[in-house]
Formats: structure tokens, C-alpha cells, sequence
């Protein structure tokens, strides 16, 4: 069974403001870094390679929220040991040595690309494991690491809902500059999925894109990125719950090839306090219940 004690303890944090403004979390699950040793020994590429799929130093960029009025959260262990931004159990069987249970999801476009909840490749294709891995090691990182870290986030938004009767989640992450494809086009600053209006109240991508915009950067909406298993999961606007997903160019805030913090970094982050400022204010968060979402 996998333990996450000592080398990579807390597995993820929350940080809740000494006084709240607004419903709205932001959540960053793919910045996590801290790689577990035998995951590196089991690993046929390095680890430059591995952190190629990490959405880096986006816990950083939301992290000064907190002092805000706005809770945060972050994911510390690597999305490529495991990744909460899936189904619990998709799960690829050509990558494991056992019979996976009855009720995983085999079948899904992640699996079949490499990248479930367990996945079988970084970001550009590369394979990870030199050998399969046994299914219980698949298992035992799914109880110890998934399904406390969405039992957590699902408290905090549970926690929300109660205090304000509705709850916004930003669901926060980073894409290379460049896509996997060269007819893909120039990918904008800022991608912003809601799982092509399924997920939140329309008001809520307008107005990050309106106050985006307003601060010089280029959007996109739902290509290549709509949103994925959190956006979708949480995202329930008949509820009261609005999640939407922000996908920010590494570019303008980072080198990539080199993974530094790049000048323009603290500006970027600044920008995303004026964000959490502008939904905190402009939001009518009392019009985003269960009952007037219903109603409509």
C-alpha cells in the first residue's frame, strides 16, 4: 500500500482566510512536485521529463488569495503518480500486472491516451514505467492520495455552500505554449472552459474574460481545454455550485524550457488577485442559488 508520510507529507493543504469575502475557491490540483522515490526509481524517464505534465508554480500564482478572503487549495504530489483531475478508477490494464475491479473505467478517451487517474504517459507521449505496476500499488494510491484529497475538497465546498448558499470554484491550471499537433493555432493567453456552458452560470466566464481581457490577455473558450473531471464533477448550477476552469499559458509567466519563474511572474499573479477581486464585487452571488438557478 502506498504511504504518503514523511517524504511527501501534507498531500495537499487548504488554506481558509481569517475573514471570507466571497463563495469562491480557487483550487489548484496539477502543480504538485514532490515525487515520491520509488515512483522516480520505477520511472524509465527523468525527472526534467516527468515534470513536463506539472502545471508549475500555479499553487504560487493563487497562493496570496488566502490572505484575500479567498480559501485555496493545492495539490502536492505530481499529477503523473496521480491524478485528481480524473474518474477515481480510470484506469488503463495494459499498464498493470492483476485484474483491475469490475467497476473501473477502462474505456474513456484519457485511458485510451495515457492519461487516467494512474497515468501511463507524460504530457508530450512519453511512456513513464519501465514494468507494469501491480494493481494494488494503483489502488492504494487512489485511497491514500485521490480520494482524501476530494473528500477534503468536497468539505470545503459543502463548508462554502452553507455559509453563502452557493459556491463558485476556479479550477486553476497551466498549458504549454505550443500544442502537441502543428496545425493546432496559437494557443491565447488564457483558455477558459465550463464545459461549454454545463458547468456554471454564464455570467461567470464572461466576467473573467471581460476582467482577462481588460488586463491585456488574449482568451479562449472551451478549445483546447473545456473543462475535466473537477469542472465537471463539481459544476452543478441547479445546486447552487459553479466551477469553471482556467487554463493559463505557461509562457507568459514562466520559462518552460528551463521551469523558471519568468519577470512577468509576480505581475501575473497580481492579475489574479485583481480577478478574486472583481468576482468577490461584481458577482450577485445571491442570484446563483439552487432555487433561482432552478427557476430558470
Amino acid at each position: 500500500m502506498t504511504r504518503f508520510d514523511g517524504e511527501m507529507s501534507p498531500a495537499f493543504e487548504i488554506v481558509e482566510p481569517a475573514q471570507w469575502r466571497a463563495p469562491v475557491i480557487f483550487n489548484s490540483p496539477h502543480s504538485g512536485s514532490t515525487y515520491p522515490d520509488e515512483f522516480l526509481a520505477a520511472s524509465r524517464i527523468d525527472l526534467p521529463t516527468l515534470r513536463r505534465s506539472e502545471d508549475s508554480f500555479m499553487d504560487e500564482l493563487i497562493g496570496h488569495l488566502s490572505e484575500r478572503g479567498f480559501p485555496t487549495v493545492r495539490v502536492n504530489f505530481p499529477r503523473s503518480y496521480v491524478d485528481v483531475n480524473r474518474e477515481p478508477y480510470e484506469l488503463d490494464p495494459r499498464m498493470f500486472s492483476g485484474r483491475l475491479p469490475s467497476f473501473a473505467n477502462t474505456r474513456s478517451m484519457r485511458v485510451a491516451g495515457g492519461l487516467g487517474t494512474i497515468p501511463r504517459v507524460v504530457g508530450d507521449g512519453q511512456e513513464i514505467y519501465r514494468e507494469r505496476l501491480l494493481v494494488d500499488d494503483a489502488l492504494g494510491r487512489i485511497e491514500t492520495l485521490y480520494k482524501p484529497y476530494h473528500r477534503a475538497l468536497r468539505r470545503l465546498i459543502n463548508k462554502v455552500h452553507q455559509m453563502f448558499g452557493t459556491v463558485v470554484l476556479v479550477d486553476c491550471h497551466s498549458m504549454p505554449s505550443v500544442g502537441v499537433s502543428r496545425d493546432e493555432p496559437r494557443r491565447p493567453d488564457v483558455v477558459i472552459g465550463d464545459r461549454y456552458g454545463t458547468s456554471c452560470t454564464p455570467l461567470l466566464p464572461d466576467r473573467v474574460e471581460e476582467t482577462m481581457t481588460g488586463l491585456g490577455y488574449s482568451i479562449g473558450r472551451n478549445k483546447p481545454y473545456a473543462g475535466g473531471f473537477i469542472t465537471e464533477h463539481y459544476g452543478n448550477p441547479a445546486s447552487g455550485l459553479h466551477a469553471v476552469q482556467l487554463e493559463l499559458n505557461r509562457a507568459i509567466y514562466m520559462d518552460e524550457r528551463r521551469r523558471e519563474r519568468s519577470a512577468r511572474f509576480t505581475q501575473v499573479a497580481s492579475d489574479f488577485g485583481v480577478l478574486a477581486d472583481v468576482l468577490a464585487t461584481t458577482i450577485p452571488f445571491g442570484d446563483l442559488g439552487p432555487f433561482q438557478a432552478a427557476a430558470e
